[in-house]
């Protein structure tokens, strides 16, 4: 089975700053460049759930607007993380002391008093577990740390240890990447897709 990751448009907030969970709204025109060149690209009646952010419901309504045959719901296990106190300010005013705890706990520091890595992982290795148990292809229209951990639960790593061990490599934004899954049944057996 194949499960496409589609990432929000531009969000609407000044480079640098921290928006995790942020309700922030993404550029209406990016958004809608995005659903239009994807609309064509992906197959019939996918099973589409989205992130219930702005910006990622944004994107959401306006694909489904030219993709009628989609069946679309949101999942807050799609959110992207949230850090708490951390949220709206620069990464660069974040303390260097806080910063440096979350290094030094990466699973399991709570950034700002919000969520932690190992919280993130959990949810959305939850939400990709009951894809894996519907055992058709599906859309997520999501976040930028959602995608990394997907990347890291198709590879079999339930929980990075260190921040070395997150993908550097992400998702542009209004860009889509397909990920093949083993279903369900063949998760459990050890087969692999």
């Amino acid at each position: 089975m194949k499960l496409w990751l589609l990432r929000h448009g531009p969000p609407l907030v000044n480079s640098g700053t921290c928006y995790g969970a942020s309700d922030v709204p993404a550029d209406p025109q990016a958004t809608l460049r995005a659903a239009q060149e994807l609309a064509g690209q992906l197959p019939a009646g996918l099973a589409l759930r989205s992130s219930p952010l702005r910006r990622c419901r944004q994107l959401a309504d306006a694909l489904c607007a030219l993709r009628p045959d989609f069946a679309c719901s949101e999942d807050p296990r799609l959110a992207e993380m949230d850090f708490g106190q951390w949220e709206g300010m620069r990464w660069d005013a974040i303390a260097r002391a806080e910063f440096d705890a979350w290094m030094a706990d990466f699973p399991g520091w709570r950034c700002g008093g919000g969520e932690s890595v190992a919280q993130l992982m959990a949810r959305v290795g939850q939400a990709l577990a009951d894809t894996r148990r519907a055992g058709s292809d599906a859309l997520w229209i999501t976040h930028g740390g959602v995608v990394r951990a997907v990347r890291l639960l198709a590879a079999g790593i339930a929980l990075p240890q260190q921040a070395g061990d997150w993908p550097r490599e992400g998702l542009a934004f209004g860009q889509a990447e397909c990920i093949a899954l083993a279903p369900d049944d063949a998760a459990q057996s050890g087969e692999t897709p």
